[in-house]
Order: C-alpha cells, then sequence, then structure tokens
C-alpha cells in the first residue's frame, strides 16, 4: 500500500467531509438471491461461504474506490484486495483469515480451504492487511437475521459484509446482507453499484466455475 494526497483521487471531498467525522460509517442492507450459487455448492461439493466470498471479491475488484482505504488519518492506495473470513477455533473462540482475491475461482478456493485449515489447526489469524485492502465479512448461518449495524472503532475502517441464514423459495434463495463502510472511501452511489454487481457475479457463477474447470 501506498500514500496518496486526496486530492489526486475522487475522494478529496469525502476526505475533507468526513475523515474526522465522529460517525463516518454507512449501513446498505440488500436482499440478493443466491439460488446459482446454492445449486453450485451442493452440486460440486463447494462451501457456499468460499464461494460467497469469491463474489464479493470479484464485484469489489470493479469498482476503483474498494483499491483506497483510510487508514491513521491517512489515504491509502492498494494493488490487491483480500476477503476476511471469521474461523471457529474451537473451545468458543474465533479468529480471522484473509484470502487473497484471485480472478480464478479454483485458485481461490483452494486458498480459501488451505488458509482457513491453518488458522483452525494454529489458531493464529492470518493477517494481509498490510498488503491488501481488506473486506471484512461475516457468516452467522445460524440465524435468521434481516441485518447488522457494526460498532465504528475509529481503527477499523475497512468495508464490511455480513448475512445471516439464506431464506429458500420455490423460484428464488433470497439472502439478507447489511454492507458497511466508511464514507470518505465511497459514497451510498459506489456501495449500490457494488451490491448489484454482487448479483451480477451469482448470476454468472456457472461461467466461471466452467472457465476454472469447477
Amino acid at each position: 500500500m501506498i500514500e496518496v494526497n486526496p486530492n489526486d483521487t475522487t475522494r478529496a471531498a469525502a476526505f475533507e467531509m468526513w475523515m474526522k467525522a465522529p460517525m463516518p460509517m454507512v449501513t446498505i442492507f440488500k436482499k440478493i438471491d443466491i439460488k446459482p450459487i446454492v445449486k453450485i455448492s451442493h452440486r460440486n461439493g463447494m462451501k457456499l461461504n468460499a464461494l460467497m466470498c469469491y463474489i464479493v471479491a470479484k464485484a469489489a475488484s470493479q469498482i476503483d474506490e474498494f483499491f483506497l482505504l483510510p487508514v491513521d488519518g491517512k489515504l491509502m492506495r492498494y494493488d490487491s484486495l483480500a476477503v476476511s473470513v471469521v474461523v471457529n477455533v474451537g473451545d468458543g473462540e474465533i479468529s480471522t483469515c484473509d484470502v487473497p482475491y484471485s480472478e480464478d475461482l479454483r485458485e481461490f478456493y483452494a486458498d480459501y480451504i488451505n488458509l482457513t485449515d491453518t488458522v483452525r489447526r494454529t489458531k493464529k489469524a492470518y493477517d494481509l492487511s498490510q498488503t491488501h485492502m481488506v473486506i471484512g465479512t461475516s457468516a452467522l448461518t445460524q440465524c435468521d437475521i434481516d441485518g447488522v449495524v457494526n460498532i465504528y472503532s475509529g481503527v477499523f475502517n475497512n468495508p464490511f459484509l455480513t448475512w445471516g441464514r439464506y431464506r429458500k423459495g420455490f423460484f428464488k434463495t433470497m439472502l439478507p446482507i447489511s454492507f458497511q463502510f466508511h464514507h470518505t472511501q465511497m459514497d451510498g452511489a459506489h456501495a449500490a453499484l457494488f451490491l448489484n454487481k454482487m448479483q451480477d457475479e451469482i448470476n454468472a457463477i456457472k461461467k466461471y466455475c466452467k472457465t476454472a474447470g469447477v
């Protein structure tokens, strides 16, 4: 990551307005149809959460604002993205694992499985925050929730998605998602575009599986 002058980016006005705001986080709620990836998960024996994380990163990779992040009062630019996963390491404890984004679904899935298994075994977090813009995720699949508004600590400014249990219908399988982001990093229009792109990428999952040979 490198520090950039906000005035040399599209976020100059937002940096001035929101960087020192007491509560600069925004949360958007949306329901998306995940039936295509549920089918792939069941048919190919792939973890649904891994597929969701791939979709998150693939959609984010198409939006420039995701490569910028306010850190310690500065605006930083990253070349790469990663998705953070909460890992149950046993004994009531959790840790986190940052999975680097690869456009190749097979490569991303292999990294997801290998890295989360390592975190689960060692009980040590795998952190890529110094080299990747990390998108946080939390899958509360034991709960039927409509969304989550996270606390804001002023330390963790990364975008964050939360989802719970999906709701199965005859034609669609709907999943409510909450997406929290720092207003310095992006505006509501960017966030809405990202969520729409997530749906587009879910609808195209068959193509990515065929390309990756999975």
